[in-house]
């Protein structure tokens, strides 16, 4: 038996036999062809480019019916790259001039890119590449006349592969697969998104994993901590069914708190809120009990198109969240957070040697006023529909707090001269997500109506951890002291300014930590919607004052693992 850690992008528990994927690449020849061969040629391509739009169409159309729009939108990309003119010329140039088959030209055209295949590449084309792969594999495939099949799996499979292209996770059989375990890949990888929209436990586990498990391999997927178990005794195989069971009883057993409220023992009433990308996620909200929208990321409507997104494509989107969710419910709207590992095609964004460094979040919305005052004025207007907040990301000096507010103040004075109904009084609030900003919160408080901390980008800036990189991911480290210290700092500042605190990020979603949280003083909880139900159990199960207590004893200490051992410790018996 041997027992790997990885990082779990889909919770829940697997048992099976593994099914280890091997796809090798098709070594396509090239040749010269005759000067009155070029025209066939480019007929020749242009046929297997319309054939692979066709299967993609059909694959998106088949996931939409599976688990809907929202999930299947992940193939736009791959029909704009289709669609896309200049790499369509370049190809047909490349045959013209240099006069080889359509195959090597593609993939001259494909290494001219950005230099997707430098594994050094960090901009746009890298965060892309797998998708790029995918739609070039099926258009030399059709070129060469084989068939894209999809991947066949027996009864109680588990998929092991370096990478799963959206194509070849959408074309496995849902009704067989039991888990998904990558050696690359992240928490919004396709295969991540797509397991969890299915609701089957993931793992990423290295490179490493490639090597270690065998096809017809027992292995046990945790979704949850992120482990692989291979060739398990049937001692552990006992103990993981049962925690099967078990995850399944309290599942059901979980969402008779839908409506409970949340409160500790001694009447603190905290507020669970949830992160949502898409309107189409509120039914989920809902189903879990959330009291509304703690975090709306607005990227999706700017990713994988060639325009920019309308005042009135901005507009219907929030209206429709807000009317989904309630018109008391709270819908705190996150300003564009474009960078990092999110790219618009619609804009020319040189390469960042540091993206997440770089030009990001509330850096980008001050630079391009256009794009942000568009937002701005759907966001006011929709906000008449709900209660509507808006929220600035990436915060680092209270000069950009200032200098967003004077926009925010000219697009409202816009409005009321064009007579556009809108929402004057919407509260304003900004993430904290960078260690200046913590420090800060004593003058940010002044600009604010309220705080939202972004733990997963404050961890990342305040230990200097890329936490998707395996290498250090062990020392990214939610309860480090550092981070807890900075955590505090913004809640008692908000406190002594008299505007509200809440935390969106993972730490929000592990229960301990959420506790320790509340005894920090914390206001309001937003997390992925099927975290809410754990959460909730775990808060209504103890004292504030006595995690009060506990947060005092922590402070003391000096590292992640003695906090959380502690907080788990503690909590079992409050």
């Amino acid at each position: 038996m041997k027992k790997i850690k990885g990082i779990g992008i889909s919770p829940g528990i697997a048992i099976g036999k593994a099914f280890v994927l091997e796809f090798p690449s098709l070594q396509e020849r090239e040749y010269i062809i005759d000067k009155s061969s070029v025209d066939k040629e480019i007929e020749r391509l242009n046929e297997a480019i319309n054939a692979t739009e066709l299967q993609i169409n059909e694959l998106k159309q088949l996931f939409e019916k599976q688990v809907g729009k929202q999930y299947s939108d992940i193939f736009l990309f791959h029909l704009t790259l289709l669609k896309d003119k200049r790499f369509k010329s370049e190809v047909e140039n490349i045959i013209k001039e240099e006069r080889i088959n359509s195959e090597s030209a593609i993939r001259k055209v494909i290494h001219r890119i950005g230099g997707i295949f430098k594994k050094d590449t960090k901009d746009f084309f890298q965060d892309k590449r797998r998708d790029i792969l995918d739609v070039i594999e099926r258009i030399i495939h059709n070129l060469q006349g084989y068939s894209y099949t999809g991947i066949k799996v027996f009864p109680d499979e588990i998929i092991v592969a370096r990478d799963l292209s959206p194509s070849q996770t959408v074309s496995i059989d849902k009704n067989y697969i039991r888990g998904f375990i990558t050696a690359i890949g992240s928490e919004t990888s396709h295969a991540a998104i797509i397991a969890k929209a299915l609701e089957i436990p993931a793992v990423v586990g290295g490179e490493k994993i490639i090597t270690e498990i065998k096809t017809g391999d027992t292995v046990i997927i945790d979704g949850q901590v992120g482990e692989v178990i291979i060739k398990p005794s049937k001692k552990i195989i006992k103990e993981y069914k049962k925690k099967q069971e078990e995850l399944s009883i309290r599942k059901k057993k979980l969402l008779f708190l839908k409506d409970k409220p949340c409160e500790t023992i001694d009447g603190k009433r905290i507020y669970l809120h949830a992160n949502i990308e898409l309107p189409e996620e509120v039914e989920a909200a809902k189903r879990y009990g959330a009291e509304g929208i703690g975090l709306y990321r607005t990227e999706y409507l700017y990713l994988n198109r060639n325009d920019l997104p309308t005042e009135d494509e901005h507009f219907l989107a929030y209206k429709k969240v807000a009317e989904k969710i309630g018109s008391e419910k709270p819908v705190i709207i996150r300003t564009i957070d474009i960078g990092g590992d999110k790219f618009v095609s619609a804009l020319s964004v040189r390469k960042e040697l540091n993206p997440f460094l770089g030009w990001r979040g509330i850096r980008f919305s001050l630079e391009r006023k256009d794009i942000f005052e568009t937002q701005l004025r759907a966001i006011l207007r929709a906000a008449i529909y709900g209660n509507l907040k808006v929220m600035f990301p990436m915060v680092s000096t209270i000069e950009e707090v200032k200098m967003s507010h004077r926009i925010l103040q000219k697009v409202k004075d816009d409005l009321k001269k064009e007579k556009k109904k809108f929402k004057d009084d919407i509260e304003v609030g900004i993430m904290v997500e960078t260690p200046s900003a913590a420090l800060i919160t004593d003058k940010l408080a002044e600009e604010s109506d309220f705080f939202s901390i972004g733990s997963n980008d404050l961890i990342q800036y305040t230990l200097a951890v890329d936490r998707s990189n395996e290498k250090i991911s062990h020392l990214y480290q939610p309860c480090h002291p550092a981070v807890i210290k900075l955590i505090m700092h913004t809640i008692e500042n908000g406190k002594k300014k008299g505007i509200w605190t809440g935390l969106c990020g993972e730490m929000a979603s592990i229960p301990e930590i959420a506790c320790l949280l509340v005894g920090m003083g914390i206001d309001e909880l937003s997390m992925a919607p099927s975290a809410i139900p754990a959460v909730k159990e775990k808060i209504r199960t103890i004292k504030y004052s006595a995690m009060e207590r506990i947060v005092q004893e922590v402070l003391l200490f000096e590292t992640h693992e003695k906090v959380y051992k502690y907080l788990t410790d503690r909590t079992k018996g409050e």
